[in-house]
């Protein structure tokens, strides 16, 4: 049921490589299947979290808006591109809404240096990204 929420088309495949990419985390984006690529955002996702928060605590701003521009690209282009919200119903009218507030959050996290919006995010998204990687590649995406 969570794979229905996401469309299997090749042209969705190449605008969710083409986003990864994009956030420069290419290795192995070309050889994943589509299973294996929303993981590949989900840990794409969570890296630029952690990098955002060592960049707050550290105090360089230009490396903490450079990690939370990269993780909204993942969620905005990657993850929430990804959803079919025809074909994948309140499942994926769900994951919309959710990938929305996280996007509120981390630009909240952004403009006011707001660790625990990051925090909150990680809390969110962990749950996410360990379920995807229990389906495995049988899901039928």
């Amino acid at each position: 049921m969570f794979a229905t929420a996401v469309r299997s088309s090749t042209s969705l495949y190449q605008r969710q490589a083409g986003a990864y990419n994009q956030v420069a985390v290419s290795t192995g984006v070309g050889g994943a299947s589509a299973h294996g690529l929303i993981g590949m955002l989900y840990d794409g996702l969570m890296e630029s979290m952690a990098q955002a928060r060592g960049a707050m605590r550290s105090k360089s701003v230009d490396a903490k808006h450079r990690a939370i521009r990269r993780a909204l690209a993942i969620v905005d282009d990657g993850l929430r591109a990804g959803l079919n919200l025809e074909a994948g119903g309140q499942l994926a009218a769900g994951l919309n809404d959710l990938y929305a507030y996280v996007t509120l959050r981390l630009t909240h996290a952004n403009l006011h240096n707001d660790e625990s919006a990051i925090d909150e995010c990680v809390r969110l998204i962990e749950p996410l990204r360990s379920a995807w990687a229990q389906i495995g590649d049988q899901a039928p995406i």
